[in-house]
């Protein structure tokens, strides 16, 4: 979407998540990055309602052109909505790693699915409850209008005053493309939900015990797609908030551990928010000023002692 109210770019990572669906009114989940292909990692994190992984997009590595009508791993699943699972098509732009969260948020949200439902607030509850009968284009659809969702995705844009993060310009056309999916369990299956693909993707029976080791088995055939030495991807574990366990469990360091982690979220999200480029200007314009007041070339000397610096970084680089 190009207009004023698209849908900006946001960093792939936990604490903007995290903060993102707290302001949709979910409670106590959080997000965890994945530093390594483990099971045990992930089920140390227990309970884990899903994974959203983050992938260069490109179309041999994704698409089956051979027989289009199967995907490269799994089995396409029709069944599946009319069976409970949400799931939605991709109809807008930037908006792919909102879109995956939602995919997990929306598909943990009773009994069924795990034992520590997650509760997903009034928000989104009405959301799912109209979306209910919903075929999957026009439910991405509703998603791409949703004021709601919209707003709390884009609270989290880059500030910038030279790029509009709504236009993807001509020149990015041919570049790198990044796409976040999920993988979640639901009513036994192992569900992959792809906005991009026609039908959530089953990969057999699982439940919230074989999760770690079922889903980390998918993610390395994926993995194994692209070429030896590709390393551009991102995996996050939507789990429950860590606070509560460790109030649960009386772990004293766990949850001071997870409020310095909280603090570095909310200032980390503060600064994405600023744009800074103001006060920089203004800056340069006072240090600019007091060198001018020194008078006797103070200004001219103080520029050329810049160039020679930069030159000297440029040669050590070469």
């Amino acid at each position: 979407m190009a207009d004023g109210a698209g849908w900006s770019t946001i960093e792939s990572d936990e604490g903007v998540f995290t903060s993102l669906i707290e302001n949709l009114g979910v409670k106590n989940v959080q997000f965890e990055e994945l530093i390594s292909l483990d099971a045990d990692t992930i089920r140390s994190l227990s309970p884990v309602y899903g994974v959203i992984f983050l992938f260069k997009w490109t179309r041999d590595s994704n698409q089956n052109t051979t027989n289009p009508s199967t995907p490269l791993d799994g089995t396409y699943d029709p069944s599946a909505p009319e069976n409970g699972v949400f799931f939605a098509a991709q109809t807008i732009q930037n908006a792919c790693g909102t879109q995956a969260i939602l995919s997990i948020i929306l598909n943990q949200d009773s009994a069924a699915s795990t034992p520590v439902p997650i509760e997903i607030g009034p928000e989104l509850s009405g959301f799912k409850d109209f979306t209910a009968g919903f075929p999957a284009e026009l439910r991405g659809e509703a998603l791409s209008n949703s004021e709601t969702v919209r707003s709390a995705h884009n609270a989290f844009a880059r500030a910038s005053p030279f790029v509009d993060e709504t236009v993807r310009g001509a020149d990015e056309e041919g570049g790198d493309v990044y796409h976040f999916i999920a993988y979640t369990p639901v009513n036994g299956v192992l569900y992959e939900l792809d906005g991009l693909q026609p039908h959530p993707i089953s990969h057999g029976a699982c439940d919230v015990d074989s999760f770690p080791e079922k889903v980390i088995g998918v993610l390395q055939r994926r993995i194994a797609r692209y070429p030896e030495g590709e390393t551009r991807f991102n995996l996050m574990a939507v789990v429950r908030d860590m606070r509560v366990r460790a109030r649960e469990t009386g772990d004293v360091e766990l949850l001071e551990r997870e409020a310095r982690k909280r603090r570095a979220w909310a200032w980390e999200n503060t600064l994405r928010r600023s744009n800074f480029v103001g006060f920089i200007g203004e800056t340069l314009k006072g240090v600019v000023g007091m060198k001018d007041a020194q008078g006797d070339g103070a200004y001219n000397e103080w520029v050329e002692k810049a160039k020679q610096e930069t030159q000297k970084k440029l040669q050590r680089r070469g």
